[in-house]
């Protein structure tokens, strides 16, 4: 196998405290990608890719928050949903400006080089609220870090018992800095280019045969392509296609 497997990362996940915020693998599925016509927005790989490429930390607890248009920290208030007393150890408004503070229970440590990318879920839409990034180096870090959410607007929204809150990734961030993108026209690359070509022109057939309303094209519904790793003109494969993903379980 290619060098990149020969050293795989560690992520060590260190509780802060008995019973922390639980941590699982991200999940493919995402409630409108189910509600779409035929389920057609799986039929995009790299969604489905996205959104198990990491690890979800979970709400422990069901709560309500509202901000109310202020820059105070206490311009946002939680309201516990189920009465359980866990919120106030995860969730509270820190930095003011409509920000909600998530704390995820866990001092995580990487490899050398290794970094965490803390997000919202990938692929999520929650309205009123907008998941903050942050690229944190795990890898010296002896503390932990916050995940933030900033209220789009004033007004409230829920975050309910088992919902992820975080989703965590590794990133090479150690090397970023080295890598030099390349500009250079297709027709330099005349095998790719050929490969490219094959795959257009395979497409607009394919498109055309589903406008004439071609029972074996609409029988088909799109082009699997991408989904199988396969390359049209045969020229090109990989040792790494993934169609679906599931992550390790923490131990």
């Amino acid at each position: 196998m290619p060098d990149l497997l020969a050293n795989i990362p560690e992520l060590l996940c260190y509780r802060e405290y008995p019973q922390p915020p639980a941590l699982v693998p991200g999940r493919s599925e995402r409630d409108w990608m189910e509600a779409s016509t035929q389920r057609f927005a799986y039929r995009c790989t790299p969604l489905g890719i996205a959104n198990a490429s990491g690890w979800e930390l979970l709400m422990p607890c069901a709560i309500s928050a509202s901000w109310n248009g202020g820059n105070l920290p206490t311009d946002v208030r939680i309201t516990s949903l189920d009465g359980d007393p866990r919120h106030a150890q995860v969730v509270a408004p820190v930095f003011g400006h409509g920000v909600l503070t998530f704390h995820p229970g866990y001092l995580f440590r990487t490899s050398p080089g290794w970094a965490l990318c803390a997000r919202a879920p990938p692929n999520t839409v929650k309205d009123g609220i907008t998941g903050l990034e942050g690229l944190v180096e795990t890898d010296w870090l002896p503390f932990t870090f916050t995940m933030n959410w900033r209220f789009t607007r004033p007004g409230s929204v829920r975050f309910d018992k088992d919902e992820p809150f975080c989703f965590i990734s590794m990133v090479p961030h150690g090397i970023l800095d080295q890598i030099e993108p390349k500009m250079a026209d297709l027709a330099e690359a005349p095998k790719l280019n050929a490969a490219y070509d094959a795959w257009r022109e395979a497409r607009n057939a394919f498109h055309a045969r589903l406008a004439r309303r071609e029972p074996e094209a609409l029988k088909l519904g799109w082009q699997r392509d991408y989904i199988s790793g396969r390359d049209p003109s045969g020229q090109f494969e990989s040792l790494f296609h993934r169609s679906k993903r599931k992550l390790k379980e923490p131990t």
